[in-house]
């Protein structure tokens, strides 16, 4: 029903990927800049809306992430062509429960060297109350305990925070998954907190305003990432299928990546959201064979809802995009060929 509801929109929203850049593009240049200063991130060259986004396609995607109403982070990498396309692509995004990710993936590398298996039981570390900021370490307490592959499942279907804490704990910490991502090359990722005090200190700045460097990534960092994870680059082809298998059963967010896909699309994802942010990340099967690793994070905008739609509608114009694009070049390869569980 949602599908058939909004075709009108998907259909104006195609048309829209000739329109040409409106005055709302100069205010993204404008707020890029003074982070840019403020912050000291690298300056972009030129400084021009023109010159970053040369296409109809790359203006369309920067329209939507317009950051008026708090930044937009936007990474999308087309892994048949290589294409990439990007907005604040280098700026740090709050990742809130997209870390998740890379905390299944750090697992399942140690069930790969026999330190885990796949039945090794954990408890879930469920959260007790405690004052915000009272402790370095929000305190937990042991629940029941569970076999890791139902962890990993709740973990990423349904973003359970004492699953993942008990995952963390097995792994030694989130010192060690962004250790992990740094061996695989991927620099600008960090996990400095377990989810427990990450949720009760929740709202020291807002996202839409302030940089924090904890618990942060860039949006081309965590689209490298899923891309990796994708090609077989990091894991073997079992913990591939454990992991991309659950982002495909994942029930949180309808109403962001998946809104305003076509059905014959398959989308496997993981959201995101804390005070004034929300996000999804993820990798969009195209009917056609392509597929496409996806960051998005958006701050501000008023109210989850709008930030929900600000997601779903960018994620219809990368996958409206790439597939114009895809009509006009040959691939270079693709990867479509890497088939991974979707069963229960």
């Amino acid at each position: 029903m949602a599908r058939t509801r909004f075709s009108a929109f998907a259909t104006g929203l195609f048309a829209a990927l000739a329109v040409a850049a409106t005055p709302a593009a100069a205010q993204t240049d404008e707020l890029q800049s003074s982070f840019d200063r403020a912050l000291g991130t690298e300056l972009r060259t030129p400084q021009s809306f023109e010159a970053l986004y040369a296409s109809s396609f790359e203006q369309r995607i920067a329209e939507l992430a317009n950051p008026a109403q708090g930044r937009i982070g936007v990474a999308a990498i087309d892994l048949a062509t290589g294409e990439e396309v990007m907005v604040l692509g280098d700026q740090l995004f709050p990742m809130a429960s997209t870390s998740k990710v890379a905390v299944a993936a750090t697992f399942l590398e140690m069930v790969e060297q026999g330190r885990f298996s796949l039945s090794s039981e954990f408890p879930l570390l469920m959260p007790e109350r405690s004052a915000r900021f009272s402790t370095a370490k929000a305190p937990v307490r042991a629940g029941q305990y569970m076999p890791a592959i139902d962890l990993i499942e709740i973990m990423i279907t349904r973003s359970s925070n004492p699953a993942t804490d008990a995952l963390l704990a097995a792994v030694g910490g989130p010192a060690a998954v962004t250790d992990w991502t740094r061996r695989q090359g991927i620099k600008e990722f960090s996990i400095n907190r377990d989810i427990a005090t990450l949720v009760r200190d929740d709202g020291e700045y807002d996202p839409a305003r302030h940089i924090d460097k904890r618990d942060a990534a860039t949006p081309r960092a965590m689209a490298r990432l899923l891309a990796g994870l994708y090609r077989g680059d990091y894991l073997s082809d079992q913990s591939r299928r454990v992991l991309l298998g659950a982002m495909s059963r994942t029930v949180t967010g309808k109403r962001r990546i998946p809104a305003h896909i076509p059905l014959e699309a398959r989308v496997s994802h993981k959201t995101g959201s804390l005070n004034n942010t929300s996000s999804d990340v993820g990798l969009i099967e195209c009917p056609d064979g392509r597929t496409i690793a996806v960051a998005i994070y958006v701050t501000g905008q008023g109210t989850r809802a709008a930030r929900e739609e600000r997601i779903a509608a960018i994620a219809r114009a990368l996958y409206d995009g790439f597939a114009v694009r895809a009509q006009q070049r040959n691939p270079v390869r693709n990867w479509t060929a890497a088939p991974y569980n979707t069963g229960g």
